[in-house]
This record gives C-alpha cells, structure tokens and sequence, in this order.
C-alpha cells in the first residue's frame, strides 16, 4: 500500500476534537494582574533550582508540575543561542510541512551512553531535594519523554518517591514518523520511528504519613482533585498542540497548551489548597495554569530571556479561556472557566 502521511482513521477521530549557575537565587514577586485572579498570587525565581531548593523549608511545598529538560545540554547557553539563531547544535529546526512551521526539536537520539548516565545523575540530584521540599503525600507530575523516561523513574524511585501512573495527553504532533534520512524514496514503507500520538507525563508520589484520610486531614495531600462529584481525575487527556495565540505569547520551544496544563494542575492539590512548584519554568504556561484555577504557585528559571518570556506571559496566558479566546471575546474571566473544568473534557 502507498503510504498517504496520514493517520488511521481511528487517531484522526481521536484528535479531531480538540550550565546552571551556583548564585543564590533572587526571587522576584509578581503579582497576578488578569481579571478573577487575587493579588500576589504567584512568586517568579530567577535562578538555579537546586539552590533554591537547598535553601527552601523542608515540608513546604504541596504539588511540583514541571516539564524538566532531557539533553542537559539544549537550554544551556550555547545551545539557546544557537537555537534561537535557528541552526546548529543539538536543536533540529523541521522545515515547514504542508504549510506547517514545525517546531524545534532536540536530538535525544543523539546522546551517548555517558550523557544518559548523567542525565539520570541530574535527576537523581534533583528528586533528592524535591522530596524534601515537598509534604507528604505531594506529587510531582513531570512531563517526559518515551526515549527517557526510564531513567527519570529509576531516578525518582531511588530518591523515595512512589510510582503512581502515567498521564497519557493525546496529541497528535508532526514528531517521528520519518522515512529513513537521505534514503526515503528507497525505503518509501519504512518508518524510522513511530509517528508520535501521544505524550506520557509520570505521575509521583512523596509517600503519605498513614492513611491517605490522614494525609488529607494534616497535609492536605495524599490523592488528586476530582473533576466532578461524578468525576475522577482521569489518565487520559485529549489535547491539542499548544495554540498560536498561546505561542505569540510566549514562544518557548516547549511551551505547553493551558487547556491540558489547566487540568493536571488543578489536580494537583486534592482539597485545592496549597502551593504548586514549577522548577522548570520555561513560558511560564504551569505557573499561569495555578493562576487560571485559583492556585498559588512558584515557578523558577535560570535564563534570562526565558525568564523575562515568562515575566510578561503568565497574566495574558492565565487570561485566556480554556479555548484559547481572550476573556474579552468569550465574555467572562478564565478563572470561573477553568475552576469548573467540565469544557475541557466535553
């Protein structure tokens, strides 16, 4: 059968809805100025996490949602500059398709045996001190990646956490599905790798003291917040790609769409109380999520454009409606649409 570059019928059914610095850190304030939101309702660290993880009190932090990065090396500054020059380095700019500009993708087929290593070392280092930042009972969902994840599990696993599950977000992107480079007519049936339908998110756990009831009653952790009375948070999220309002916005190469970011941060704190914890910032789209659904949040990032990106995004992202309009366009605030969550799963 010649190949069409389409997907099946039953995935487009499926997607047709919907180096770092050894400083101290300095922390900048910065309150939520988008309509529904309270004051000072999110704080914005400019600098290295893991100092700032070093000096945070032991049992102050009730969720971590993050998206971390995987190369070590593809948001050090070497590798930005040559990304946002647009060429070089360990960053693959896709050309356009079909009138598509592709987004930039690191080469994580690349790395040696030493850099995986190292890369599980990273994590390892970093799951240390997030466990003890984080309550009891708090999660960590972090974003990862199919080549990858097992090494942010075993990291994980070896620091004390708990492996509660996977969160599946459906999207359908333009990642994998290549023919074989310089050799695609020759090879025409053949793919190089899976075309890529889905991203997994690893869901953690900081083990509970007691009881989950008991947990609940003195940490306010333990579980994730259901959707509904007749509800539950689910591990299967339909998305699509992050929206080019959202991107004009904030255009990080990772940023992540606020309709799927919304729903696992508003999972994230079962009883909707306490502070969500985003140590790879990025654009800023988890810290504007917390924002959007009423929580307080903490996001940290140590590049400077990125961080200044995330400074001026967060209110215009958190002031979307999860359909990507403005509030102006659907007529009321992001916070009354997200808080109730029920459009983003219809």
């Amino acid at each position: 059968m010649k190949p069409t570059g389409k997907a099946p019928t039953p995935l487009r059914k499926t997607f047709a809805n919907g180096s770092r610095d050894s400083e101290r850190t300095d922390a900048v304030r910065e309150q939520s100025l988008h309509r529904g939101a309270r004051p000072n309702l999110y704080d914005l660290v400019y600098g290295d996490c893991f100092a700032w993880l070093d000096d945070r009190e032991s049992n102050s932090i009730h969720a971590i949602v993050t998206d971390p990065p995987y190369g070590l090396k593809e948001y050090t500054a070497a590798e930005t500059r040559k990304l946002r020059r647009g060429r070089g380095g360990v960053w693959r700019i896709p050309p356009s398709f079909d009138g598509c500009v592709r987004r930039p993708l690191p080469r994580f087929t690349v790395l040696t045996e030493a850099e995986r290593l190292e890369l599980k070392n990273f994590f390892l280092r970093w799951a240390t001190s997030a466990i003890r930042v984080l309550v009891p009972g708090g999660h960590v969902f972090i974003a990862t990646n199919p080549l990858l994840s097992h090494l942010v599990h075993v990291a994980l696993i070896e620091a004390g956490f708990e492996k509660r599950g996977e969160i599946i977000r459906l999207v359908q992107t333009l990642r994998g599905g290549d023919r074989p480079k310089n050799a695609h007519e020759e090879f025409s049936e053949v793919t190089v790798m899976p075309r890529s339908c889905f991203e997994p998110w690893s869901l953690f756990r900081k083990p509970c003291e007691g009881r989950v009831q008991d947990n609940l009653r003195k940490w306010k952790t333990g579980g994730l917040r259901r959707v509904s009375d007749e509800q539950p948070f689910c591990d299967v999220i339909r998305s699509s790609p992050t929206r080019s309002i959202e991107r004009e916005i904030a255009p990080h190469p990772s940023l992540k769409p606020q309709q799927f970011m919304r729903q696992i941060v508003r999972a994230a704190l079962p009883l909707g109380e306490g502070v969500v914890l985003d140590p790879f910032m990025g654009g800023g789209s988890t810290i504007a999520a917390a924002c959007a659904v009423g929580y307080r949040s903490i996001g940290i990032e140590h590049d400077p454009e990125f961080f200044a990106m995330a400074r001026q995004a967060i209110p215009k992202l958190a002031a979307l409606a999860s359909n990507g309009d403005s509030p102006e366009q659907v007529g009321r605030s992001s916070l009354e649409t997200a808080s109730g969550q029920g459009s983003l799963f219809e």
